[in-house]
């Protein structure tokens, strides 16, 4: 009863700040815009207040507003970057399972080498070629974060190809490709799924890294990473909340995905649950 309650308990925290946030970065922009040049210096590096929640950055803009509109660019980037990553993942896990032979071993082999560099250097590399933007930092994080999906898939795949109503469509005659199509890939979509809710926020982090680092979005534009990069000199001067906050909005969203994704993990595999709680 315990275990079921604080089952519930996570899901339902997970699920109001997932909501939260997503509620925040839609409505916010409606109502309230953002100049991202604005600048008011009588106004800079004001601690949190009632006006300013979470004070003032350097140049004396609203840190919340700021957060708000650069969590809105991270989920963005996050986002796209993890259904795209999961889509190719996808696609190459179940075309190495299912046809098999010289075919997975050409792709599992690919896999190896994009996973031999590091996923931040490769990163860097990709949008190093772009001018700075949300489109090459998409490009880069999804490039680099398909290569987990690609392996999960195929040992499912790899899995199902063992299950009697597979060996009886291709007893019938049915094509490598309508067996893939049909047969397959629906029984690895719930695992693609969860491996795209958890590559959100990581998605979100690496974006962060490479804006925190100059390399993703323009430095006047409002991104997690940009924040925090922003706040360096100001945290070195003894203004802990322009870094404060930011960090917050990396670390909550995170731990909420992690939430629901745990839950989701669990109902997949009902027994593994069962098994860790004896």
């Amino acid at each position: 009863m315990a275990d079921t309650l604080r089952h519930r308990a996570r899901l339902w925290t997970s699920a109001l700040v997932v909501g939260a946030l997503l509620a925040a970065v839609v409505l916010v922009p409606l109502l309230v815009p953002l100049d991202e040049q604005a600048v008011d210096l009588s106004r800079r590096l004001r601690p949190p207040s009632w006006q300013h929640p979470f004070g003032t950055d350097d140049v004396g803009r609203d840190l919340l507003l700021r957060c708000v509109y650069g969590l809105r660019i991270s989920l963005l980037v996050g986002v796209v970057a993890a259904l795209v990553a999961t889509v190719v993942g996808t696609a190459v896990g179940t075309a190495a399972a299912a046809l098999g032979g010289w075919t997975d071993r050409l792709l599992m082999r690919l896999v190896d080498a994009f996973a031999s560099v590091p996923h931040l250097l490769l990163g860097i590399f990709v949008v190093a070629m772009f001018r700075p933007g949300v489109w090459p930092v998409i490009v880069s994080v999804a490039l680099t974060h398909w290569l987990s999906t690609a392996r999960i898939v195929r040992s499912e795949v790899l899995s199902l190809r063992s299950r009697p109503y597979v060996d009886a469509a291709i007893s019938g005659g049915a094509s490598r490709w309508r067996v893939a199509v049909r047969h397959l890939l629906p029984g690895v979509l719930p695992q693609a799924g969860l491996a795209a809710v958890l590559m959100v926020p990581h998605a979100i982090w690496h974006e962060s890294a490479l804006s925190f680092l100059g390399l993703g979005l323009p430095s006047h534009q409002a991104s997690l990473g940009n924040l925090v990069q922003s706040a360096r000199s100001s945290l070195l001067a003894g203004d802990w909340w322009p870094t404060l906050f930011p960090g917050l909005l990396l670390v909550v969203p995170t731990l909420a995905v992690a939430g629901l994704a745990g839950v989701w993990r669990e109902r997949l595999n009902p027994r593994r649950r069962s098994e860790l709680t004896l």
